[in-house]
């Protein structure tokens, strides 16, 4: 047998649990006064080896392995001995035992002595046995109780009484439902009864009990299992109960911080993460609790360390209560907090260290410098305080105030540990949001002033918009949009989409939108101008790689592009990968005219098609940005044009009730993508507000010219335009017959401006230069820029059209239907 090995009887042989020294099992012998053997048990024989008749009458001391042994290992117990011998078996081997003597009576030759002897280690054994079983029910931390078959207590140790604080003299002899209070009793008879039956242990079953102590709940793991004699009769059940209330808390603060990780930050909105941070400690770790940043956080600056001299400009950025509805405070959200400068807030602002005032009452002395903020405590009945700082980055940014009255426990260290760890994510947190707000804003910034800021005021077109920036998760995009008066009272209609966001998104949209601008005041079709900005695109993406800015380069854009002519009642449109416009009719369905779709921006290669649709009176066109059809992200595109075309319906509304019922039937609260629309209500020029004439190429062509345009401005009252329009007509159409070929053509428009057009079928790009003093000629486009607002060129398939602008006069209007002007 190994030293120290606990002997169980399946190992044995023997059962354990019995006194080696039971004389109904061990070796019992009877020793004369002259040391002569006179009784022999046949547990001796076993032990031994000799029988009865071999050792009757022969001395003891024949026994012993060593004589005289015996006398040296001897030591007294009351009126006997105990000794540790080493006997001789008969079969000439040796053996340990352990005996104990005491006497049996004396006469004249003195006393016998009755001999009682086992196996040394089985002895050993059983006494480990019994010092573990008196050290396990006397002194260890397990509640230890023993009930009998009819459940009625036994057994109760000392833990378990200090455990319940009951003395088992009370308890002893009661049946467990009787004697243990409340739903404990019941509950314990239950398993008790069903490990009975069963046979079965209960291990490890935790319960919440608050009958010792009804301030504070305590948590008790218990098990229970069958007891049973060496006949295998059933006596009872045993019960071994452990606080594991310490090991409770420590697993709930576990989870708690777990918990946080993913509810505060969720977002990086800079209010609600506070919010998150206050409701993870409310109510687990205390009843009220009222977060306060720093003013300089709130406005989303960089805060400073504060010394102990300066005052904490704090103001209230959230609170909750376990009390229902909205908590009965000293501060409203967003107002200051103005703590004393003895008040723990700005004591733990200035130090950057928690403040824990573990009881709290009137007698507080930073209370007496703060009679309201005291009163409103004593009135609530708070009576546990503590202040903990919110830092990132070694900056205190704000604290943390949490109060407790229906919890009766006092804030303790392990509580401020939790917390600290919780308002150490949530500084980290606020700091992200506060820095993520800033550069969000500025973006958004950058973006909006990039952005159109009036549309113009054309008679020719209405128009309304909306853009509604990202939410603040996926940052600014690169959506515009653009309404450009164009030569001829034509109107260029805008809408793209950069891919991406962030400062770069909304720094590209502002180079494409000032290139769309420079191209159409060159009066370009639709499709060149996409060209022209594809090329654009590829030429800043190659500039970004040359830089070497991975991660910044242009990605791609798309655009749709139309030009909307009043005079003709059309439209011509090419798109590079947008989606295509909506046209919303009075007496049919919204159309989605079939538009060639073309890359998208920064492909470069494929060519881009334009495609002209007419646009009856009374539609209105949307373009828009595809975060308007796929705002959500389970939703798909014929989705989303179902809804716009619902939001489209009844085009005869105001054009801003139509953009406000697109933003209620297609967009979320929080769009994850920017979505930028365009409404435009187109206006045909009425007949009688332009005239068209065909010229000829000889010289007396420009007499007739200026006859025809003086007779026209007179039938439009705008005589005192008279001489210079006649001025800007004659030298236009001597340009054409001097420079150009047929056909010509001489249109004046009456709109916003008095426009001249002449046209020609020359493709040559006329010049303004100064002529020299000498010069003959060469003053005539300087004569028309000189006296037009505007002057320009446009190409067309049949060659070009010189065209100049002059101001109506002061007073002169023209409504937006295009109908006869009045003048005051």
């Amino acid at each position: 047998m190994r030293p120290g090995a606990i002997t169980t009887p399946e190992a044995s042989g023997s059962d354990t649990r019995r006194c080696p020294f039971d004389v109904t099992d061990a070796a019992v012998l009877v020793v004369d006064p002259q040391g002569l053997i006179q009784g022999w048990s046949r547990g001796a024989q076993e032990l031994l080896g000799y029988a009865e008749q071999d050792v009757i009458g022969h001395p003891a001391k024949e026994l012993l392995a060593v004589p005289g042994e015996g006398l040296k290992l001897r030591h007294r117990t009351g009126s006997g001995w105990q000794a540790a011998l080493t006997v001789r078996h008969r079969d000439g081997s040796s053996l340990e035992v352990g005996a104990q003597a005491c006497p049996l009576g004396a006469d004249r030759k003195g006393a016998s002595w009755l001999v009682v002897a086992a196996d040394l280690a089985t002895m050993r054994t059983w006494e480990r046995e019994q010092a573990v079983l008196r050290g396990l029910f006397t002194q260890s931390p397990f509640g230890l109780a023993v009930v009998d078959p009819q459940l009625r207590f036994l057994m109760i140790n000392p833990a378990l009484e200090r455990m319940d604080g009951v003395p088992a003299r009370l308890r002893l002899g009661r049946r467990l439902r009787d004697a243990m209070p409340g739903a404990a009793g019941p509950l314990a008879e239950a398993r008790a009864r069903e490990v009975l039956e069963t046979g079965e242990p209960l291990v490890a079953v935790e319960q919440v009990d608050s009958a010792v102590d009804p301030h504070r709940q305590h948590v008790r793991s218990g098990s229970s299992f069958r007891l049973q004699d060496s006949a295998g009769h059933t006596v009872g059940v045993g019960h071994a109960v452990l606080d594991v209330t310490s090991h409770h808390r420590a697993r709930q603060r576990l989870a708690l911080v777990n918990e946080a990780s993913v509810l505060i930050g969720s977002t990086l909105d800079l209010d609600r993460t506070v919010q998150e941070l206050a409701e993870v400690l409310v109510p687990p770790v205390a009843d009220f609790v009222a977060v306060d940043l720093l003013a300089s956080v709130v406005g989303e600056q960089d805060p400073e360390p504060l010394l102990m001299s300066d005052t904490a400009d704090l103001r209230r950025s959230a609170h909750r209560s376990i009390r229902p509805g909205p908590p009965n405070v000293l501060v409203a959200l967003g107002e200051p907090a103005n703590y004393p400068p003895v008040s723990p807030q700005a004591r733990c602002v200035a130090t950057g260290r928690p403040v824990l005032d573990a009881v709290v009452d009137l007698t507080t002395p930073w209370l007496r410098h703060d009679p309201p903020r005291a009163a409103k405590l004593h009135e609530v009945g708070v009576h546990s305080h503590m202040v903990v700082p919110l830092r990132a980055r070694g900056i205190t940014v704000g604290v943390a105030t949490l109060m407790r009255w229906r919890n009766a426990e006092s804030f303790d260290a392990d509580d401020l540990l939790l917390v600290e760890e919780l308002a150490a994510r949530a500084a980290v947190c606020v700091d992200n949001a506060r820095r993520f707000t800033r550069e969000h804003r500025a973006a958004l910034t950058l973006q909006r002033s990039l952005l159109p800021q009036d549309l113009p005021a054309d008679t020719a077109v209405e128009a309304a918009y909306r853009y509604l920036p990202a939410d603040t998760q996926a940052g600014v995009g690169g959506d515009w949009f653009d309404v450009l008066s164009l030569s001829g009272s034509r109107v260029g209609l805008v809408v793209g989409d950069v891919v991406g966001h962030g400062m770069h998104a909304a720094a590209t949209m502002g180079r494409l939108r000032t290139a769309v601008h420079t191209l159409a005041d060159l009066d370009l079709p639709p499709d060149e101008l996409l060209s022209h900005l594809d090329d654009l695109v590829l030429r800043l993406a190659a500039d970004e790689e040359t830089a070497d800015r991975p991660g910044t380069g242009v990605l791609g854009a798309t655009c749709l592009y139309g030009v909307y002519d009043p005079i003709a009642r059309s439209a011509t449109f090419a798109r590079a990968g947008h989606p295509p416009p909506a046209i919303a009719h009075l007496d049919r369905a919204v159309e989605f005219p079939d538009i060639p779709a073309g890359p998208p921006l920064g492909l470069g290669g494929l060519p881009f098609e334009a495609a002209e649709v007419p646009i009856p009176d009374g539609c209105v066109l949307a373009f828009y940005t595809d975060g308007l059809v796929t705002a959500s992200p389970d939703r798909d595109v014929e989705t989303g044009l179902e809804r716009l075309c619902f939001a489209l319906a009844h085009p005869d509304r105001p054009l801003e009730e139509i953009c406000d019922d697109m933003v209620r039937t297609l967009l979320p609260d929080r769009p994850h993508d920017d979505v930028a629309f365009l409404v435009a209500r187109p206006h045909a020029l009425s007949a009688d507000s332009f005239a068209t004439w065909d010229l000829t190429s000889e010289p007396t062509a420009v007499a007739h010219a200026r006859t025809i345009t003086g007779q026209q401005l007179e039938r439009w009252g705008l005589d005192e335009l008279a001489f210079t329009t006649e001025l800007i007509v004659s030298e236009l159409v001597t340009n054409a017959i001097r420079y150009a070929s047929e056909p010509i053509a001489l249109r004046l428009i009456r709109d916003v401006h008095l426009i001249c057009e002449v046209s020609d079928g020359s493709n040559t790009s006329p010049h303004l230069r100064r002529a020299r003093s000498n010069d003959e000629g060469g003053r005539g486009l300087f004569l028309v820029a000189q006296f037009a607002q505007r002057w320009g060129t446009r190409y067309t398939p049949e060659g070009k059209t010189i065209w100049a602008e002059q101001p109506l006069p002061i007073g002169f209007r023209t409504n937006p239907a295009g109908q006869t002007p009045s003048c005051p």
